[in-house]
């Protein structure tokens, strides 16, 4: 728990509740996400959508405040073998902003990828004048590794992003052979 009555959990895509509660977010942070995300077509807010989404390869976390969704991560494009990478993004309902949210998401989702994905990297893109999540991102262990000019289309337009990464650890992926001599 993170706070009285604010819990992370892992979201369970068999969960006939959690595409509903998603959406409903989602929909009551439309407005205030929009600045940040890609344009989303009207199905995205709803169930049927996020009940695709839920299952489109992606792990997520929920913030829930009772069975309220107030904030969401995602590692999506996981890539195993040897690379052990994945990308995470991540949002918080406005009105929850400001009070470490989204930084204990981003904790669970490293501490996860290390632990029960096996990963060695994540990393992570913001639009350049997004300081609040770059904030978070810094506070995580991420460092800026550059900017990527016209990377995402945002907001109705090509938005360069600065791009961060953290890694989780150094050591070999399972049952790959340690270098020596």
């Amino acid at each position: 728990m993170i706070s009285e009555g604010l819990r992370i959990r892992r979201a369970d895509p068999a969960d006939p509740a959690e595409a509903p509660a998603l959406a409903a977010a989602l929909l009551r942070n439309r407005a205030h996400m929009k600045p940040w995300e890609p344009y989303r077509p009207e199905r995205y807010y709803t169930a049927e959508g996020q009940a695709e989404r839920l299952t489109d390869g992606g792990v997520r976390w929920f913030a829930v405040a009772g069975e309220t969704v107030v904030g969401c991560a995602i590692l999506s494009g996981i890539v195993l073998g040897p690379f052990r990478s994945g990308s995470l993004g991540y949002w918080v309902d406005k009105d929850h902003t400001g009070r470490g949210l989204a930084t204990a998401l981003v904790a669970e989702v490293c501490r996860a990828a290390r632990e029960e994905l096996g990963l060695h990297r994540i990393e992570a893109g913001t639009v350049l004048d997004h300081g609040g999540s770059q904030r978070v991102l810094a506070k995580s262990g991420f460092v800026r590794i550059g900017t990527a000019p016209r990377y995402l289309h945002i907001d109705g337009e090509w938005r360069d992003h600065h791009l961060f990464q953290r890694l989780l650890h150094d050591d070999p992926p399972a049952g790959f052979p340690i270098s020596g001599p």
